[in-house]
C-alpha cells in the first residue's frame, strides 16, 4: 500500500508518480523524498541510493530518477515482526 507521507491516505495510482503529481486528499507533492523507499534519516544526504543527487527540500517535488514510491505494507510488516520479537524477548 502506498500512502502520502503528509496525510497518510492511500494513493491509488497504478503508475510511478511524476514530478507534478499531488495527493488527491491534501495536495502535497507525491514525487518527493519523504515518499521514497530510499529515504532514510540516518543515511548520508538522508538517502540510501548512493548515486542520487542531494535534495535539500525532502517534502517538495524533485527530479530524482531513483524515486520509488515507498510500500508501507512492507515497512509495517517489518515493524510488526520487530515489535513481536521484542515482546517475546521480554518473557525469555
Amino acid at each position: 500500500m502506498r500512502v502520502c507521507y503528509h496525510c497518510k491516505k492511500e494513493w491509488k495510482g497504478d503508475y510511478k508518480p511524476g514530478r507534478r503529481d499531488i495527493c488527491d486528499h491534501c495536495g502535497m507533492d507525491l514525487h518527493c523524498c519523504l515518499n521514497c523507499q530510499f529515504h532514510d534519516n540516518t543515511s548520508y544526504n538522508e538517502c540510501r541510493e548512493p548515486q542520487a543527487e542531494r535534495v535539500l527540500e525532502k517534502e517538495s517535488s524533485n527530479f530524482c530518477d531513483y524515486f520509488q514510491f515507498k510500500d508501507t505494507s512492507i515497512t509495517d510488516q517489518i515493524k510488526k515482526s520487530d515489535n513481536k520479537k521484542s515482546f517475546d524477548d521480554l518473557f525469555k
